[in-house]
């Protein structure tokens, strides 16, 4: 059959190929080669022959993420701040980008960085508003939006197809962080988005055992082949065996991805009134300020990512994440393990996220098990 007949859970499960068509290995190849020989006529016999301009399993692992995506094409790059600072090297000199005020820590400040050094323009936007963003437009200056959604760490989230309509009309392009989406319950490229990106070193991968980025396009035009040579010419693409541990993940994406999310629905219904929470940020609660559009934009689950806001003071939410037994006190998303950090101590003080809060990943233990954790630590 062929791919475009399967649906996505199988896609992931045979990681786009069944079996290996050479040997029947039902487990895909690791090619660590970082050269390949000629033939006798002196022509490559693959499409590039030195690793820093690919390599068959990076190919084979890009090819599946963007089966996944839905995507005309993917690169895989050795981190997503790596995949993030070449999208953004196509940027213009002293053209505008927008973005939104909260996001992860990394891009907002490598975007601070760049205008800092009169490198962009920069308008950071209130996501929460839903007028914000096409106000922070500027036709015909405006190069790049940049959204995440769910945004980390408030999970708040942006209508991606007015998103995209807004950034089209001003002649800028759309590019969506959809890690916390995970390619599982939101398709961006289908809603209106030029090129997704995500962190494969969380969900996608999904064992806290990768560090790696992913880019992923509608259309492979001339800024995606732009990207395509930057990339080669830092030297910059997944080293192969991240791209074999990045394939072994992606086979199991949709159990783990749909387990973490019923997990963390069950947490947050659970302590949405628990007396030490003063808010419980989930947008597949109904009391979540952009609940109606994920219910719309989220087809299959709302991921696992919560945020706890404390009754209590910075101190007392550190406090909590040390008392668990459970969760691991730890920074990182999208593992089979949950974890839980005090956000605003990984991002420093200048950071806009409340005190307060708590950054849960919820991985895929029992849920009676996280629930009993985290009773006993908030005491």
């Amino acid at each position: 059959m062929s791919n475009r007949n399967l649906r996505p859970e199988t896609i992931a499960a045979h990681a786009l190929k069944a079996t290996d068509a050479t040997t029947g290995s039902v487990a895909p190849p690791l090619y660590t080669a970082s050269t390949y020989a000629r033939d006798e006529t002196y022509t490559p016999k693959l499409k590039e022959n030195y690793i820093r301009s690919g390599n068959p399993t990076l190919w084979h692992a890009e090819e599946a993420v963007a089966a996944l995506e839905l995507g005309e094409e993917a690169l895989l790059f050795a981190s997503g701040m790596a995949a993030i600072t070449t999208l953004l090297e196509t940027v213009p000199q002293g053209a505008h980008v927008a973005a939104p005020d909260v996001m992860y820590y990394g891009t907002r400040d490598w975007l601070k960085r760049l205008e800092a050094k009169g490198r962009i323009e920069l308008t950071l936007f209130d996501a929460a508003d839903p007028k914000a963003l096409a106000g922070a437009l500027r036709k015909g200056k405006t190069d790049l939006v940049w959204i995440e959604t769910p945004l980390n760490p408030t999970w708040d989230v942006i209508d991606i197809a007015k998103a995209a309509e807004a950034a089209h009309a001003v002649g800028a392009i759309l590019a969506v962080d959809a890690t916390a989406s995970a390619a599982v319950t939101t398709r961006p490229l289908t809603l209106g988005a030029d090129i997704v990106f995500h962190s494969a070193t969380k969900y996608l991968n999904g064992h806290s055992d990768v560090l790696a980025g992913a880019l992923v396009t509608r259309q492979a035009n001339a800024r995606w082949k732009e990207i395509q040579a930057l990339r080669t010419k830092i030297g910059s693409p997944l080293a192969p065996f991240e791209c074999w541990l990045l394939i072994r993940g992606l086979r199991t994406l949709y159990v783990r991805y749909r387990q973490a999310s019923a997990n963390a629905l069950a947490i947050a219904r659970h302590f949405e009134k628990h007396p030490r929470i003063e808010r419980v940020l989930y947008p597949g609660l109904a009391s979540h300020r952009g609940h109606a559009i994920a219910s719309r934009q989220m087809t299959d689950g709302f991921g696992g990512m919560i945020s706890l806001l404390i009754k209590g003071d910075a101190g007392e939410a550190v406090r909590v994440c040390t008392r668990l037994k459970v969760i691991v006190p730890a920074t990182s998303l999208g593992g089979v393990e949950s974890l839980a950090e005090h956000r605003k101590t990984v991002e420093g003080p200048e950071s806009p996220v409340p005190d307060n809060l708590i950054r849960l990943s919820i991985g895929i233990e029992h849920a009676d098990d996280l629930i009993a954790d985290l009773d006993q630590a908030l005491g």
